[in-house]
């Protein structure tokens, strides 16, 4: 009775362990980890230069808003919306 029960608690530990070497051989863990370390190091040495296109991509699109409204202003028959607000037609 004891040998039996010694021998199906060494059966499964012998499973858990092929499962778990089966397990870090197709999902390497260090492997992951330190792709990971990697991307956030990249991550932040970029987030200047990110930082800058996102300025410069506001600035843009501020620069085109501004443009719109100007045009609008001046091709609007109303003298009212000559001014900095937005043209309610559009």
């Amino acid at each position: 009775m004891f040998r039996q029960t010694l021998e199906l608690y060494l059966k499964r530990i012998l499973e858990f362990l092929i499962y778990t070497k089966n397990y870090f051989i197709r999902n390497n863990p260090a492997q992951s980890l330190a792709e990971s370390v990697v991307n956030g190091i990249k991550d932040f040495l970029t987030v200047k230069k990110k930082l800058k296109m996102a300025q410069y991509r506001l600035n843009y699109h501020r620069h085109q808003l501004n443009k719109m409204e100007q045009l609008i202003a001046e091709n609007s028959q109303h003298n009212f919306l000559k001014g900095s607000h937005l043209d309610q037609k559009r």
